[in-house]
């Protein structure tokens, strides 16, 4: 359940950033600032919880945990980067929202595939 809201709010922090990025209203920066932490609030305790599973020797495997630590590790810079000026945060909050949309696509891809997978065996 926590993975499923990582993917949708990176994204739109993303899209958001990008609409910035074309039309400079700093309401779209705000959007992404508050998208980008609420990403956080999804993705922190589902890599604290893949760690428990990981550490018990359950269903996540190494490669999808490293994914979902990178993810909260650019989402965390990518927080940092736009509490800055509006004016500083592109092109940096740009492009750390592509990767972090990216990875997070990534994390929600291996970690749902995972699952399906532990049911039919």
């Amino acid at each position: 359940m926590l993975l499923g809201g990582l993917f949708p709010l990176t994204y739109g922090a993303m899209l958001s950033d990008w609409a910035y990025s074309s039309t400079y209203q700093i309401q779209w920066l705000n959007f992404a600032d508050w998208m980008i932490a609420g990403s956080l609030v999804f993705a922190i305790p589902a890599l604290l919880w893949s760690l428990l599973d990981l550490l018990f020797g359950r269903w996540p495997g190494k490669f999808f945990v490293v994914l979902l630590a990178a993810t909260v590790v650019v989402n965390f810079l990518n927080a940092l980067t736009h509490a800055k000026d509006a004016y500083a945060t592109m092109p940096a909050g740009l492009v750390l929202s592509v990767i972090g949309t990216l990875l997070a696509l990534g994390a929600s891809w291996l970690g749902y595939s995972r699952r399906r997978e532990r049911r039919s065996v």
